[in-house]
């Protein structure tokens, strides 16, 4: 399935589910809070408004959002009122607030394409184990404008990611049975502010203030059980055949795939809860594919004509089967 969060026009929060065979010029929503109160379920309306309580109590949502979908696509006339149509529903994050938000390091080619460009070798740690940072839970947003302070404007970036949902309680999970803890998968758009980022990296912190102001998520969260004609088996865990793309203004800038991550989500997976429970709902992005920032692309490609995002810039990334998350930068005044 691929699940949304969508807003109500009283500005609350209800999941929705994209109906099959819809595509992206006329592609349809179902309603779940409001498909459940027609069908009179008997789940706990809570569960249908936000992503965190549907994962955690999936034994029981997943089952009846597949079968009312199910009825939706068959034309059930009671659900009839439940319908919308994607280009008129507002979207927010699919998870808009995550237990926790961390972002990984997993693609070789751009690190080691950005630490080329800077006239420096490959780390030699990379190869070590897969890192990662936490970034701001409580700084999520979905499609359409997205608000960023005049510092946070010198050399903004964004990275081509896609992240996956934690689906399931778990510590010291091995690699070869983490796969089994993801949710589902989304694209990401891990926003940063590299002029802030250059001046507090010099105190070895990690990624901070420069990451601090915004991460995009969606449109929506995709289930993993959805993915498996895409899904690459390996001893290290899976990986998933999906091309990455990223637009500016309309130009294509970037081109990856996923299935070319170094550390896969599982062996990330088993970092992450080495002494650490992880919980339903936790939010872990892949890092930046290959291609995937000016950073990158300026220290290669653009070198002559280095590019960075300004106000009123459109931005668009895009995923195979995970859709297109698209997003207009504006300046926050004070």
């Amino acid at each position: 399935m691929k699940l949304v969060t969508l807003i109500a026009p009283d500005r609350s929060f209800h999941l929705g589910v994209l109906l099959e065979g819809a595509n992206i010029k006329n592609a349809r929503i179902l309603d779940l809070f409001e498909a459940h109160a027609l069908l009179k379920g008997d789940l706990d309306p809570h569960s249908l408004q936000d992503m965190v309580a549907f994962i955690r109590d999936q034994a029981k949502t997943l089952p009846w959002a597949k079968q009312a979908s199910e009825k939706a696509q068959a034309g059930d006339s009671t659900l009839a009122s439940a319908i919308h149509a994607e280009s008129e529903t507002l979207l927010a994050a699919p998870v808009p607030h995550p237990v926790s938000c961390r972002d990984g390091y997993a693609f070789r080619q751009h690190v080691e394409s950005a630490r080329r460009g800077r006239g420096v070798p490959m780390i030699p740690e990379f190869d070590h184990f897969p890192i990662f940072y936490f970034t701001n839970h409580l700084a999520i947003t979905g499609p359409g404008e997205v608000y960023v302070r005049e510092k946070a404007l010198e050399r903004l970036d964004f990275e081509l990611e896609v992240a996956i949902v934690v689906g399931k309680e778990g510590r010291n999970i091995p690699a070869s049975k983490a796969d089994e803890y993801i949710f589902g998968y989304m694209i990401m758009n891990d926003w940063s502010a590299r002029g802030l980022q250059s001046e507090e990296m010099k105190l070895n912190l990690g990624p901070a203030k420069g990451k601090d102001f915004a991460t995009t998520l969606g449109p929506y969260l995709v289930t993993r059980e959805e993915l498996k004609k895409h899904r690459i088996d390996g001893p290290n865990g899976e990986r998933y055949d999906l091309r990455m793309k990223a637009f500016h203004n309309g130009k294509q800038v970037s081109d990856g795939n996923l299935k070319d991550m170094t550390w896969t989500f599982a062996q990330i997976l088993e970092r992450a809860s080495y002494g650490v429970t992880l919980r339903p709902g936790e939010v872990i992005g892949s890092g930046t594919v290959g291609t995937g920032c000016y950073m990158e692309l300026n220290l290669t490609t653009l070198k002559d004509q280095p590019v960075w995002l300004k106000p009123g810039d459109d931005f668009v990334l895009e995923v195979d089967e995970l859709g297109r998350l698209e997003n207009t930068i504006r300046k926050e005044n004070a």
